[in-house]
């Protein structure tokens, strides 16, 4: 059975239990999240409690803009309101791309739901894995490839030290607060990263939030 709205609803708005440490640290050792962090008050990371629906979600959003994906989301849960697998299947893929998804991600999600459907995937062992773990798992999913992955650890797991090293927004946001605009590569990330380590996870959100202050889910 999915989860009640109002549990999922509870997962979102808990406070991560490491994030009041992970910023007083961030900020004692970076002089860019000692001036970033103060400006965002108590918000914090949020998440849903449904693996499937963050998934979904994750899905939708590849390569697109925040408020395209928001819309091409809102029509999907119009044709399915709980976003279950079974909702998903039943569905098919011209009507959820009828929603906007283009034809390989309506193909994408309804794989995703097979395997959920099918119990191909580990759900109720997630927490218990490592991050590698997780991600070697989900990229067998057509569609999921490691960003996908990572932004699963972030929302619904909430796993504290991920570096999206694909991510446009991370890579933009150390641009911004860390190279004055100039144009970075991964390993200038990787390097600037290696100070945060073990809350990777929190500086990245931080660094989306300077780049956009309303808070993205997945």
């Amino acid at each position: 059975m999915p989860r009640t709205n109002t549990n999922t609803a509870a997962a979102a708005v808990t406070v991560p239990e490491y994030w009041e440490q992970a910023k007083q640290e961030l900020m004692k050792r970076d002089r860019i999240m000692r001036k970033l962090i103060p400006k965002f008050g108590d918000l914090h990371l949020t998440g849903r409690g449904d693996p499937f629906t963050t998934l979904a979600r994750s899905i939708v959003g590849q390569q697109i803009s925040v408020k395209a994906a928001e819309t091409v989301w809102q029509r999907l849960l119009e044709e399915c309101p709980q976003c279950t697998p079974a909702q998903i299947l039943k569905s098919g893929d011209v009507k959820l791309a009828s929603c906007g998804l283009s034809k390989r991600k309506a193909e994408y999600i309804s794989d995703l739901a097979q395997h959920f459907k099918d119990k191909k995937v580990h759900v109720a062992s997630w927490e218990e894995m490592g991050d590698e773990d997780v991600i070697a798992e989900l990229i067998q999913i057509r569609g999921i490839g490691r960003w996908t992955a990572e932004m699963f650890l972030i929302f619904n797991l909430r796993r504290p030290d991920v570096l999206p090293l694909d991510d446009v927004g991370l890579l933009r946001g150390i641009s911004v607060n860390y190279f004055s605009g100039e144009p970075v590569s991964r390993s200038d990330a990787r390097e600037v990263a290696a100070n945060w380590e073990p809350w990777r996870t929190v500086a990245t959100w931080y660094l989306w939030r300077s780049l956009d202050p309303v808070p993205v889910e997945y």
